[in-house]
């Protein structure tokens, strides 16, 4: 018997919104990265997040650890795209009106 060694494509896809998705699930590669580099093992990651199988975890290891800094680049494009939605939503929805409004209310609750 001969063993056949075939190259796999990394078990990544990237969904409409542009977010680079693991396997056929909606782990992304985020936070694949995030967990690698607090130390967890892949074992302890598949047990974290059940959908997905150990080896499309290494395989997605060994992407990153191959393609390190064009990962970094699409992760810190990926903070940069964070933080401009969350000042957008901040801008709209000013989370110290919502909240005085809210204790307004609570207040005028009460009272009645």
């Amino acid at each position: 018997m001969t063993l056949t060694i075939v190259a796999e494509l990394a078990p990544l896809q990237v969904n409409e919104d542009g977010v680079i998705l693991v396997g056929r699930t909606r782990v992304t590669l985020d936070t694949v990265v995030a967990v690698l580099n607090q130390g967890v093992t892949a074992e302890e990651f598949v047990y974290r997040y059940p959908s997905l199988n150990l080896a499309d975890v290494y395989a997605t290891i060994a992407f990153y650890l191959k393609h390190q800094s064009e990962v970094e680049a699409y992760l810190q494009q990926r903070r940069q795209q964070s933080q401009e939605i969350r000042a957008m939503n901040q801008a709209r929805f000013d989370p110290q009106g919502l909240r005085d409004r809210l204790l307004a209310r609570r207040a005028e609750h009460e009272a009645c």
